[in-house]
This record gives C-alpha cells, sequence and structure tokens, in this order.
C-alpha cells in the first residue's frame, strides 16, 4: 500500500477514535470522501493494524445501531423549528 494512503488512514482513525465522530464529519475534516473514508476505517485499516480496526468497527457498529435515532431527533427539533417561527 502506498505510503500516502498509509497516513491518511492513520490520521483518519486517530480523529475518529479521539473525537467519536462520524464519517460524514471526518470526510468534511480531511477533504475526502464518505466512500473513501469509510474504506480506509474499514478496510485499509484492517490491512495496516488489526487491532485498531477492531475498535472502530466498534464504534461503527454502534453508530449504525444509534443512527435511526439521530435522525429521528433531527427531525423532531427540525419540526419544532418549523412550528416556533409559524
Amino acid at each position: 500500500m502506498n505510503k500516502n494512503i498509509e497516513t491518511r488512514v492513520l490520521n483518519v482513525t486517530e480523529c475518529f477514535l479521539e473525537n467519536n465522530t462520524t464519517i460524514r464529519e471526518i470526510s468534511n475534516v480531511f477533504g475526502f470522501g464518505k466512500s473513501t473514508i469509510h474504506l480506509d476505517l474499514t478496510m485499509r485499516l484492517s490491512q495496516i493494524n488489526p487491532a485498531l480496526a477492531n475498535k472502530v468497527k466498534a464504534i461503527l457498529d454502534k453508530h449504525k445501531k444509534e443512527k435511526h435515532i439521530t435522525g429521528g431527533n433531527a427531525t423532531k427539533e427540525k419540526y419544532a423549528r418549523l412550528k416556533e417561527n409559524s
């Protein structure tokens, strides 16, 4: 694997673990697409550092389980703001 890609993967992973953010937020910070970041955190990281990949996988699984709740809360807040402004 290219050394630049390895460095990017490790930087992305470090930021992801320190801040416990979403893939979307990480992609905005680093300027890469969500697909690239997801690929970095899942497939490429497992080739570079399997132990670290397991930690990341646990967080990604947690995010996946909670995404319907987060989306529901965002929608609820959106309609509450619209009702206030009316």
